[in-house]
């Protein structure tokens, strides 16, 4: 029976390294307020004008393709999973096979919009894909470029000193090999308080999930906000909104869940897995996840404390780190989970 294989691995953060005590030049904070709520200590930043989401995912894809020892004409589908696209639209998946310049294939370019468990949400459907025998060489991407779109006030501190730059990418290739693989894939969402972790404006709701004056409207009769208007940036509206204790709330739950899931179906347990790479959102909640799931320290891999939270990138970067420093090895079982806006939340099983 076929199963998707990771062959290549790659990742890339932009060079501009910021660090908790920079960002109380824009802000009222200190590196011990950050540090105790998020476990960050830096992040990194792009270059404004000269990258972009897609440029950080292409750096990411050609490490993973040359590490999959094949050829990128040979990559046959790509997935891109992003918050922070290059354009309202088209998405990044185009731009990314323009950048790689693999457009005389024509192949299919997917973009996932699943913010946080965007990694997950993207590996689940190359490995339908796989199975079903219809690519080959599927690359997948996570890259984000948040630093474009922070607050960097003191109103909006709570977001912003979370958030940084970067991208990771993994080649997926179908295996016959037994047990090895992606063995389990697990998806799950609630739109209930979709708005308590979001950036609202600009978009085409025109105020009608809730109150009009909180999203910027005024009914004038005028049905679109995908365009940004004046109380917008008058009103600070153009920035993400984050009920942090909720979140935490949710992910402290739906992490451990979803995890059991996975490993029920496949008869494992915890003591089998090898490396958990949760989502790297915030320490605290990897280190509630970690205690809940009775998991030591050597079985859980985290690297928010310098990149801090890269979305559908952290996921990725984590795994390329962790291979880097020899974390994860031939046979290990491999173990992903995120939780994030939408709610959607997921989680993976692979077999290296």
């Amino acid at each position: 029976m076929k199963r998707t294989k990771i062959a290549g691995i790659g990742h890339y953060v932009p060079e501009k390294c910021v660090t908790n005590q920079d960002l109380t030049q824009y802000m009222d904070t200190s590196d011990e307020w950050i540090q105790e709520r998020t476990g960050i200590k830096e992040r990194r930043y792009a270059e404004n004008h000269k990258e972009t989401t897609s440029t950080l995912g292409t750096r990411a894809a050609e490490i993973a393709i040359e590490n999959a020892g094949i050829d990128k004409n040979e990559i046959d589908f790509i997935i891109f999973a992003t918050l922070s696209a290059d354009y309202f639209f088209p998405g990044c998946g185009v731009l990314l096979q323009r950048e790689l310049g693999i457009t005389k294939t024509e192949i299919g370019a997917l973009d996932i919009r699943n913010q946080c468990s965007g990694f997950i949400y993207g590996l689940s459907v190359a490995d339908q894909f796989i199975r079903s025998g219809m690519y080959k060489n599927i690359l997948l991407v996570g890259a984000e470029m948040h630093s474009m779109g922070l607050d960097f006030s003191t109103e909006g501190r709570g977001v912003t000193v979370i958030f940084g730059d970067g991208a990771g990418a993994v080649v997926l290739q179908p295996t016959e090999e037994e047990g090895k693989g992606v063995l389990t894939t697990h998806l799950h969402s609630d739109g209930t308080n979709a708005e308590e972790l979001a950036m609202i404006n600009p978009g085409s709701h025109g105020g009608y999930h809730g109150n009009k004056e909180k999203y910027g409207f005024e009914d004038d009769g005028h049905p679109g906000g995908i365009f940004v208007t004046q109380k917008m940036v008058d009103d600070n509206l153009l920035a993400p909104n984050m009920n942090g204790q909720l979140v935490f709330k949710k992910a402290v739950q739906k992490f451990p869940e979803v995890i059991h899931e996975a490993l029920n179906v496949t008869g494992l347990k915890t003591d089998d897995i090898d490396l958990l790479i949760p989502h790297q959102a915030n320490l605290r909640i990897s280190a509630f996840v970690q205690k809940s799931l009775g998991l030591k320290d050597h079985q859980v891999f985290n690297n928010i404390h310098k990149y801090g939270n890269t979305t559908a990138a952290s996921i990725p970067i984590a795994m390329s780190e962790a291979l880097q420093e020899g974390r994860i090895k031939e046979n290990d079982l491999l173990c992903l989970a995120a939780f994030g806006s939408g709610f959607t939340w997921g989680s993976a099983l692979i077999r290296m």
